[in-house]
């Protein structure tokens, strides 16, 4: 591992920087990665943008489609344990 604590680049006229090719490489950053970049107190971190945004069960509740009447818990509980033993069946 090279010792990147040393390594330095240059602001472009239009707000460019070039990340030295060892970070790239170590952090398998490839052309069009996307990074989020953050303001701290001692300077500013770049990091891997996440691929999706962060969702919560409630904000996809609803979402699909449903027809007909809600299962119950039993009715669900039936359907995993016949799934089950269809998939997992051994003769």
């Amino acid at each position: 591992m090279t010792d990147i604590g040393r390594l330095t680049t240059r602001v472009s006229a239009k707000g460019h920087i070039i990340l030295p090719k060892v970070i790239r490489e170590q952090r398998r950053w490839v052309p069009g990665t996307r990074l989020a970049v953050e303001d701290r107190p001692n300077g500013v971190l770049l990091k891997a943008a996440p691929l999706f945004t962060s969702t919560q069960p409630e904000d996809m509740y609803g979402s699909l489609p449903h027809k007909g009447a809600a299962k119950t818990l039993e009715a669900m509980d039936a359907g995993i344990v016949a799934q089950a033993k269809r998939r997992y069946a051994c003769d």
